[in-house]
């Protein structure tokens, strides 16, 4: 008889299915996503030159000598959020939504990895000596529409999960996810519709918001995945 013992009944040898392994490390990238990408961009807005919080969207900073590393932020995040719908698909298997909320999150990482390709117009005063283009420049305007796609699918999905918690008999979830649509939608319209700090700090306050949800979302189906 072999010396080496074989695994105890009930230990994670026996127990972790691999399947199950590598669905919930996809949906870790939905935990680490947001504060990965508002580390990244707070870092940079509190230490480059010229970049005001209260005037700036953090977009901006894809501009300068330095606008690779927002850039990259831009398109890693994205990645993730990629990542996450992967898991998303394999987690939901039944349940109001359960094949439209993975798209949805899809289409929002692809929306935050064409941000990054398709770089946002300087703004007056960064980087420093810039002025806002009279006129949008074509991959300014590439980089609304393929980030304000990306917030609506976000917004759609937040509010399809809404209904699924409100089917699971989860008020809680179902209100803050609703709520978490409506800033975020209010966020993007202000900063489009109001220029100045009323719609560079509402968009902050959606963006944080939002990333909040993704967060707490993620991790509830990491949880309800099956170990």
């Amino acid at each position: 008889m072999s010396a080496t013992s074989a695994p105890r009944a009930g230990s994670a040898e026996c127990t972790t299915d691999p399947a199950v392994r590598i669905t919930r490390s996809l949906l870790g990238y939905g935990v680490l996503a947001g504060p990965f990408y508002v580390v990244v961009s707070l870092t940079q807005a509190l230490t480059r030159d010229g970049f005001d919080l209260t005037r700036h969207a953090w977009s901006t900073l894809a501009n300068g000598a330095l606008g690779w590393v927002q850039v990259a932020n831009l398109i890693l995040t994205g990645l993730m959020v990629i990542a996450f719908a992967v898991g998303l698909r394999r987690s939901l298997v039944s349940g109001p939504g359960y094949r439209w909320v993975p798209r949805l999150v899809a289409v929002f990482g692809i929306g935050f990895v064409l941000a990054g390709v398709f770089r946002a117009d300087p703004q007056d005063g960064f980087p420093v000596g810039s002025s806002a283009p009279t006129v949008p420049s074509t991959h300014g305007m590439l980089h609304l529409l393929t980030s304000g796609l990306g917030f609506v699918a976000l917004a759609v999905a937040m509010v399809v999960v809404a209904r699924r918690f409100a089917s699971q008999g989860r008020p809680l979830g179902a209100v803050l996810s609703a709520a978490a649509a409506a800033a975020l939608l209010g966020g993007f319209a202000l900063i489009a519709s109001v220029p100045g700090t009323v719609g560079v700090l509402s968009f902050t306050a959606g963006i944080l918001l939002t990333w909040t949800w993704v967060s707490a979302f993620a991790i509830d189906t990491y949880r309800r995945t099956a170990a």
